[in-house]
């Protein structure tokens, strides 16, 4: 884990006057993230990203007045917000077994999955299936995520199967040559095709009747006055049009927040 850096929160446009911090919260919050843009990421100037900014947004209209964020691998988030680390970490996926160690937020959005490829996808890999097919393609992923579920319940083995601390270095590896696909979100696919044009993305066909997973801040089960502060925000904010507008300039519309908002709001 890198030095952790410290970020006064800036003004900008809330949704809510309220911001009288409720006890038990501290003015200065801790926040760990991964490096996976468009959600989040390390800039020479600071922390970026579409979940940092709906972050600050939101503990900024609790009353938060600074964060400090950690940049960890993705294995190291749940056991260190569990084991009181930092205070909270950036929305991940949703799953049952991940909410055994933590407590989820209310959803802030919903995201399809699929490959990144070389481009022209020289060994037409368009699911995980077809990993099995092609008895030479090797699939990039990062131990801990969802895809890394999804392939082993598609049936890829483990000879097929690469893992990487982070995206960085999946990326690193399939611009070398050394993986075929790297499997991740599909809003998170197109930031890395855009500063990477010898890639490109595939996303996996959606089945109707499969729900599209969501993602969630997550918090120590011990943390509950934060978590409930947090959610009170998100229902006031999340499909509203200052999220919306903040949310696609990182690629994140309508097709991310409907899922969570139907119809433009939380009731």
């Amino acid at each position: 884990m890198t030095q952790p850096s410290k970020k006064t929160i800036k003004e900008m446009p809330i949704h809510s006057t309220d911001i009288t911090i409720p006890d038990g919260i501290n003015k200065t919050l801790r926040i760990a993230y991964v490096d996976e843009p468009p959600f989040y990421w390390t800039e020479h100037n600071g922390v970026k990203g579409a979940d940092i900014e709906l972050a600050e947004a939101i503990l900024q209209a609790i009353g938060v007045s600074s964060i400090e964020y950690h940049l960890v691998t993705f294995d190291e988030l749940l056991p260190g917000v569990q084991a009181g680390k930092w205070d909270m970490n950036v929305p991940i996926f949703v799953t049952a077994e991940r909410a055994k160690d933590v407590d989820f937020s209310i959803p802030v959005w919903s995201l399809g999955d699929g490959f990144v490829v070389q481009k022209g996808n020289p060994k037409a890999l368009a699911a995980y299936e077809d990993i099995l097919k092609s008895n030479d393609a090797m699939l990039g992923l990062i131990p801990g995520q969802i895809q890394f579920d999804a392939a082993k319940l598609a049936g890829v083995s483990d000879n097929q199967i690469i893992l990487f601390k982070n995206q960085p270095e999946a990326i690193a590896a399939l611009l070398s040559g050394k993986i075929d696909a790297f499997a991740a979100t599909t809003v998170g696919n197109t930031a890395i095709v855009n500063t990477h044009p010898e890639l490109e993305t595939v996303p996996f066909e959606n089945n109707k009747e499969i729900k599209i997973p969501v993602g969630a801040f997550s918090f120590s089960k011990d943390n509950q006055v934060l978590l409930q502060a947090v959610n009170k925000q998100l229902r006031k904010y999340l499909g509203s049009e200052n999220h919306r507008t903040n949310m696609a300039k990182y690629g994140i519309t309508k097709a991310e927040i409907d899922g969570i908002v139907p119809g433009g709001s939380i009731k």
